[in-house]
């Protein structure tokens, strides 16, 4: 889904939260003073309002996939809703004496009619998505373009229409491309990058701008549909104008953070580490700790902490498979809850690594993607504890999966910010309590 679809569906849903504040105290306190209630209400549930988005960012609400049916939609908004439901509850009951207010009723209200009415709201941006769908032609082939042009033909809430697909586009496709942009039928011509370095093509493209086409490089396109860079499409300088040094505040805040949280993190979980220390050691010979080099930024090498959770000295394939033999079975529960990487907080105090970045890789690992154009760009970063790959793609077992990781890996490079890594660790804690691996 595009940023501005996106950031359209947010302020709606601003404005149906507040909405749906205004309906509740309404229907509660109907006869009375509301400005009063209103006033009372007003800035703790516009903190309440901060969870209810970002619970809607984390059930997905804000991807194109929510809308492939009405259905869906309510399904997804219903389990958002009551998730942030119970949330505001528990909070509420913690900060109740702060907020001099506990709306258990009113939260229960609020949860109805915020459901109703940004049900209604989605349902009608559905609408809109579909019937305002942007028309495009797609100039090249790959099975990079063929995927894109499926995934459109089936997700058409994504709000792109394929209305010609020139596979095979030459000089001698040039008078088709111009009728159809002249009969004002496509909105967006998108290119695959190798037709660029055409200069006939590009000459052509150039003469019919004026008509008011846009042009868009498939390498863009793609990313904007699927979160992830087409890295067999990019071209061999692409890292020269799309890997950008970020301004140094955003390093040190990142730092600042990564510290912050590492430290109240491991004091919060200081007793739990020491039960599961407890546990390893009454269940399995070994080490406590499992240590093991990964590589990190600048391709430097560094000793990874983790919770023991395999048999000691045990061998074998470097990916770890589903029932693999050699996790003990204390082990699966760590796995299982991700405890196993606890250890991993003193890491990030030693600044190894960062709560958000590419996850390290094995050095026997790296080794093997070494191989894979672009990997070394994933080093620029330190490594983390998190990362865009690991909200979209569970662990790498083999070299195809390893490579489409790599994928969303150099898409956080390229577009790492504040607020992408916010969205990270909202996904992250989403993945955590499903259990994505």
């Amino acid at each position: 889904m595009s940023r501005l679809k996106k950031t359209a569906l947010f302020l709606g849903d601003v404005a149906v939260l507040y909405a749906s504040l205004a309906a509740t105290l309404f229907i509660r306190y109907r006869g009375e003073d509301l400005s009063g209630y209103f006033n009372t209400h007003l800035l703790p549930f516009s903190l309440i309002f901060v969870v209810w988005l970002a619970v809607l960012y984390v059930g997905d609400l804000y991807k194109h996939s929510a809308f492939r049916s009405r259905g869906a939609l309510f399904s997804s908004l219903f389990s958002s809703v009551f998730i942030a439901g119970v949330a505001s509850v528990i909070i509420f009951y913690i900060f109740g004496g702060f907020f001099e207010l506990t709306p258990k009723t009113n939260l229960a209200i609020f949860s109805i009619v915020f459901l109703a009415l940004d049900y209604l709201m989605r349902s009608a941006f559905l609408g809109i998505f579909r019937s305002g769908a942007t028309n495009i032609v797609v100039l090249g082939d790959s099975p990079l373009i063929k995927e894109a042009v499926a995934g459109l033909e089936d997700n058409p809430q994504a709000g792109y229409k394929v209305i010609r697909w020139f596979g095979n586009f030459d000089e001698g496709s040039l008078p088709s491309l111009g009728e159809i942009i002249r009969s004002g039928r496509a909105e967006l011509v998108v290119i695959q990058p190798k037709l660029v370095a055409d200069p006939k093509v590009i000459g052509a493209l150039y003469d019919l701008l004026p008509l008011g086409v846009n042009l868009m490089n498939f390498s863009d396109f793609y990313e904007t549909i699927f979160e992830k860079v087409p890295l067999e499409e990019v071209e061999e300088g692409w890292f020269v104008e799309h890997i950008a040094p970020r301004h140094p505040i955003y390093d040190r805040f990142k730092r600042l953070t990564d510290i912050i949280f590492a430290s109240i993190g491991g004091l919060i979980l200081l007793p739990l580490f020491v039960l599961i220390a407890v546990a390893i050691k009454l269940t399995s010979r070994g080490p406590l700790i499992y240590k093991q080099e990964r590589i990190g930024r600048g391709g430097r090498k560094f000793t990874l902490y983790k919770f023991r959770s395999m048999t000691d000295g045990h061998a074998g394939p470097l990916w770890t498979e589903k029932n693999d033999s050699r996790i003990t079975k204390l082990g699966r529960v760590l796995r299982f809850t991700h405890l196993d990487e606890i250890p991993q907080l003193f890491n990030v105090l030693r600044g190894d690594i960062s709560i958000v970045g590419p996850r390290p890789e094995a050095v026997g690992l790296a080794e093997k993607y070494s191989e894979f154009p672009y990997y070394e760009i994933r080093h620029i970063l330190p490594p983390g504890l998190t990362g865009w790959a690991q909200t979209h793609f569970r662990p790498s077992a083999s070299m195809a999966e390893a490579w489409e990781k790599l994928r969303f890996d150099i898409y956080y490079v390229k577009n790492r910010s504040f607020v992408l890594d916010f969205l990270i660790i909202l996904k992250t804690l989403k993945y955590f309590f499903a259990n994505h691996d």
